[in-house]
């Protein structure tokens, strides 16, 4: 009777080079992690600009979103009523946003329109960094 089957050391062998072949994955893959956080992030604050533009044609009311650096949230409220529809927090996303260019309030007229053009930039914990823009005219852009 012939047995056929691998030794150990060949068995070893094979593990060394899973291994290798996973240690030379994880950089790219934090990288990777790092990229889809930081993309994901500023799509999330542009989405939440967008839903004040909105909320503030809507019901005919200025609507500001504050931008809490401290406590890494991003609230929206409404102006006149000084009600707070929506906060959302960045803090769990791995991700820093600098205050807007034009101060830490952005405010959306009845109209749709912004009370003054301003950036956010985003920095990812990898130093990759994102962009956007919120126009006069209210639109929202990705850099």
């Amino acid at each position: 009777m012939t047995q056929e089957g691998k030794t150990l050391m060949e068995l070893m062998v094979v593990v060394a080079i899973v291994g290798i072949v996973a240690l030379m994955a994880v950089p790219n893959y934090s990288i990777f992690h790092s990229r889809a956080q930081i993309r994901c992030a500023t799509e999330e604050i542009a989405s939440e600009l967008r839903l004040a533009r909105q909320l503030a044609m809507t019901h005919r009311d200025r609507v500001r979103i504050v931008v809490d650096q401290e406590q890494q949230v991003l609230t929206t409220q409404f102006v006149n009523t000084t009600t707070t529809h929506h906060a959302y927090h960045y803090g769990g996303k791995g991700v820093a946003v600098e205050e807007p260019s034009a101060g830490p309030e952005i405010l959306f007229h009845p109209s749709g329109r912004s009370a003054s053009a301003t950036t956010i930039t985003l920095h990812s914990q990898e130093g990759q960094t994102k962009q956007l823009t919120v126009s006069i005219t209210g639109r929202v852009s990705l850099l």
